[in-house]
């Protein structure tokens, strides 16, 4: 028996990988965020399958699911919004599997900054303008941010910074960003990115929070500052430029 940690992708059920949906499919236990997994990806599961809806459970109720489903031999679908490299907790789950000697892996999906930028119609990285992507969130009533990746620090960088869990703070996020950005940044935010009520709001630091307040987004939401996201004059890449010798290695 094997628990897999399966990337669910941002919200669109069509999102999910190959890899995920195949895997989905000949799992006979599946474990889900109801609040965040399209149940769409439920049609995925094998006819009987047990489904178990975890957004009311616990750490320790999750690993109960897991071990019980170990112990009866069933391979487990847990399927975690956008990719679980980021904000998915899955670190804790594994642990705690690797304590019981339960084997387990890892199917990696769409992540939901990447949702966003295609929402957007925008590559992150721009040559000579931003080669730099900071993933980062802000503390409130949540998990205390470690020290030193503050907004106020991480924005001294002036790399574009995307926010996850912050709609809610906007204010505060555009109030520590000001300084380092300037009002004129550009600043977007992308709510429900690749699903059918999908919300994109463009503007500026001078004006995203307004938007955000008028637009009452505050739950799976997406927020990019950086100077990336209004770049129209810059230089071609060196990948596919005419000027590369590409016939030395």
């Amino acid at each position: 028996m094997t628990v897999y940690f399966i990337g669910a992708g941002p919200g669109a059920a069509d999102l999910i990988t190959v890899r995920g949906a195949r895997t989905l499919a000949a799992c006979t236990v599946c474990l889900y965020a109801g609040s965040l997994v399209p149940r769409e990806l439920l049609a995925e599961c094998p006819p009987g399958a047990r489904l178990v809806d975890t957004a009311q459970l616990d750490i320790d109720r999750i690993t109960g699911e897991l071990l019980a489903a170990h112990e009866a031999g069933h391979d487990v679908a847990r399927l975690h919004s956008g990719d679980p490299a980021v904000f998915s907790a899955v670190n804790e789950q594994m642990r705690r599997l690797d304590e019981a000697g339960v084997p387990y892996e890892v199917v990696p999906g769409v992540p939901a900054f990447a949702a966003a930028a295609a929402a957007l119609k925008r590559e992150l990285t721009v040559p000579t303008v931003g080669q730099t992507v900071i993933l980062t969130r802000i503390a409130h009533r949540a998990t205390a941010m470690p020290p030193g990746e503050d907004l106020d620090t991480l924005g001294r960088s002036g790399a574009l910074i995307v926010l996850h869990l912050a709609a809610r703070y906007v204010d505060r996020v555009v109030g520590e960003l000001l300084p380092h950005y300037g009002a004129d940044c550009p600043a977007a935010v992308v709510a429900l990115a690749s699903r059918p009520d999908e919300i994109i709001l463009r503007g500026t630091l001078d004006d995203i929070a307004g938007q955000v307040k008028a637009a009452g987004v505050i739950r799976t939401t997406v927020i990019m500052v950086g100077r990336t996201l209004g770049a129209e004059q810059f230089h071609d890449s060196h990948l596919y430029s005419p000027a590369r010798d590409r016939h030395t290695c």
